[in-house]
Formats: structure tokens, C-alpha cells, sequence
């Protein structure tokens, strides 16, 4: 059976990330594609294991040399999704999971057309909101910059295979089992 490269994308606080461990929690089939960044470490960060760390440079070229499937730049740093090594886990015999923003997922479907888009969504705006500020981590103007993100991600999601609503993790993560399996 062919393995399949599966973009995950969802708002800031929906818990995608969340959903994300948890399937990968339940099986050993499934890779995560660790994303490349000009961004330095944050204290416990280790290279190969949360970001394969690049300096500015070195992505550039990587991007002239067409070695990422998506890349972005965000809060002036780089952030990347290497071919190679996606092709490589998917040779290997692994589904394959891409954590990426809308944007990146675009770039991804255009290279990788029969790539599985899925789009983890809140139950509602208030829910996302109450999350977004339960986190303590963020300015009211932070908060109200990523809300109004939120909408235009909901339009792009009408792109997506699949919209999973994340109103409790472990559904969530049930379904996304199942669109895998399908």
C-alpha cells in the first residue's frame, strides 16, 4: 500500500499539535517531518530532534536549489520542509506528517498533488478564543492578530480533503486514524 504525505494545518491554539502526538502516539507507521529554521534554539531544543537549525545562507541556497517542499518566513525568520527528507521516510515504508501553516500547505499540494490535506478546526471561534487566552503567553494584540487569522484560514480550509473538528483530542485524533486507513 502506497504511504501517504499528510499535511496537517489548523488556526494558532486549535491543538493540532496535540492531535498530532497523539496519533503518533498509537502508531509507529506514521513519521513527523522535522521542519527546518534560521530561528536559534529556544532552551532544550536540539537540533535533528525539533528543528533541523540552518543559518540564513544555507536555507537560501537550500531554497535556489529547490530542496524544500514549502517554506515561509514568519517573525523574520525561515521556516522549511525538506524534500529530501519526506521522500526518504516515504521510501521507507512511513506515512508521512507535515505540521505546516495554509500558505505552506498550498506550496505542498502544487508539488505533491495526491498529498492528504487535512485541516484541524476549533469547534467555534469563542472555544479558540478562550484557548488562545487560557495559554497566559500572548498580548491582547497578539490574541486579536491571531483571531483575525482564523478567518481567513477557515476559507482556505474549503482546499483541504478533510476538516477534523478538534473539540476533544482523542475524537480527533480518532479520525485522523481513520482518514489515514481509508
Amino acid at each position: 500500500m502506497k504511504k501517504k504525505l499528510l499535511v496537517i494545518s489548523g488556526s494558532s491554539g486549535v491543538g493540532k499539535g496535540t492531535v498530532l502526538k497523539e496519533v503518533l502516539k498509537t502508531r509507529n507507521d506514521i513519521k513527523y517531518s522535522i521542519s527546518c529554521t534560521t530561528r536559534n534554539p529556544r532552551e532544550g531544543e536540539v537540533h535533528g530532534q525539533h528543528y533541523f537549525f540552518l543559518s540564513k545562507d544555507d536555507f537560501m541556497n537550500d531554497v535556489k536549489k529547490g530542496n524544500f517542499l514549502e517554506w515561509a518566513e514568519f517573525s523574520g525568520n525561515f521556516y522549511g520542509t525538506n524534500r529530501e527528507l519526506v521522500q526518504k521516510m516515504l521510501n521507507d515504508g512511513f506515512n508521512v506528517s507535515l505540521e505546516i501553516e495554509t500558505d505552506g500547505a498550498m506550496q505542498v499540494k502544487k508539488k505533491v498533488p495526491d498529498c492528504t490535506m487535512i485541516f484541524i478546526a476549533p469547534p467555534s471561534i469563542e472555544e479558540l478564543e478562550r484557548r488562545l487566552r487560557g495559554r497566559n503567553t500572548e498580548t491582547e494584540e497578539a490574541i486579536q492578530k491571531r483571531l483575525k487569522m482564523v478567518k481567513i484560514e477557515l476559507e482556505r480550509s474549503k482546499n483541504y480533503d478533510y476538516i477534523v473538528i478538534n473539540d476533544e483530542v482523542s475524537k480527533a485524533a480518532a479520525k485522523i486514524l481513520e482518514i489515514i486507513d481509508a
